[in-house]
């Protein structure tokens, strides 16, 4: 049988989920910020007519970074109704 959390678990539980989430999205933005760069200049090849880092750094990296914030915007509004939290204010 599982009961209803309490009101102080379920916000723990939430915030322990909301910190995971965050965490993950920037370890995946601190790779692509930091070490795809790092490793660019390696991937020594051209790409429609441009060295492939160049799309990396300018197109990759920007369309990575929006599609993060989109899943995060997703991924919150279902943690939120999952958790009853998406009412609340403080």
């Amino acid at each position: 049988m599982s009961s209803k959390p309490t009101p102080a678990e379920n916000r723990r539980l939430y915030w322990r989920k909301t910190l995971r989430l965050t965490a993950g999205l920037l370890l995946i933005w601190f790779l692509v910020s930091f070490v795809a760069t790092y490793f660019a200049r390696d991937l020594n090849f051209t790409f429609f007519g441009w060295p492939f880092s160049f799309w990396l750094g300018a197109q990759g990296g920007p369309l990575v970074y929006v599609l993060l914030v989109g899943f995060y915007a997703w991924a919150m509004n279902r943690l939120d109704a999952a958790h009853d939290q998406d009412d609340v204010v403080d």
